[in-house]
Formats: C-alpha cells, sequence, structure tokens
C-alpha cells in the first residue's frame, strides 16, 4: 500500500515544471513523480513505477550510492551529459515532521555551456 500522506505539501504546479521531481521513502519506495519524471522513465513504465523500489532500476554503483544517501540522510549533486543533453542531479533528503523520510531528486536541462559566476 502506498502511503501518499505526504502529497498535499508538493505544490500543485510541481506537477508540470520543466524538470523531473521523484520522491521516494526511507526504503527506496517510490512515492512521487511529476510529469517529467514520468516522461523521463517511460521506458521504466512511466508512472506504473509509483510503488515499486528505486533498487529495481539502479544497479552498481549507483544503486551503492542510492544505499549511502537513505543510510547516511545526506544530498548528493552532480552533473551529466547524455544523447547530447546535460544535466544537472540533485538528491537530497526530505523530512515529515523533522524526521527522515526519504530522499527527493531534482533532474534539470542545462546548457552545455553554463555561465558560472562567483559572488562574494
Amino acid at each position: 500500500m502506498i502511503n501518499n500522506d505526504f502529497l498535499p505539501q508538493i505544490p500543485a504546479m510541481a506537477k508540470e515544471l520543466p524538470f523531473a521531481i521523484t520522491v521516494c521513502d526511507t526504503e527506496a519506495i517510490i512515492l512521487y513523480m511529476n510529469d517529467r519524471s514520468v516522461s523521463t522513465f517511460q521506458k521504466y513504465g512511466g508512472a506504473d513505477i509509483i510503488g515499486t523500489s528505486l533498487f529495481d532500476y539502479h544497479h552498481g554503483a549507483s544503486s551503492v550510492k542510492l544505499r549511502e544517501l537513505l543510510d547516511t540522510q545526506t544530498k548528493n549533486a552532480y552533473t551529466i551529459e547524455k544523447n547530447g543533453i546535460k544535466k544537472m542531479i540533485y538528491q537530497s533528503p526530505w523530512f515529515k515532521d523533522g524526521e527522515f523520510a526519504g530522499l527527493i531528486e531534482l533532474s534539470l536541462e542545462i546548457p552545455i555551456e553554463m555561465a558560472h559566476f562567483v559572488r562574494e
């Protein structure tokens, strides 16, 4: 059974944002995917994978990293490039009533060459 208590915390606008939002619980069970996330993971079943484990789709080093993030409740950020598209991936713990509740991942397409500013 999927526990959707957290859904009211997600603003309605998240559904159609132009970047992927994927949320899992402390056991890596997928709780939420916005439209872009569903589209991104269509080859795995899209919205039908809600309620399944992220470990079903992460293997090798990515599975180890996922386990580490869940165990240490820490964040992870990196960029990737695939098929000429560069993305920033930002994975972070989320909390409910001060208790660790799982992970949230944002996946944003970014330009191949992007300005970087250092502000002080």
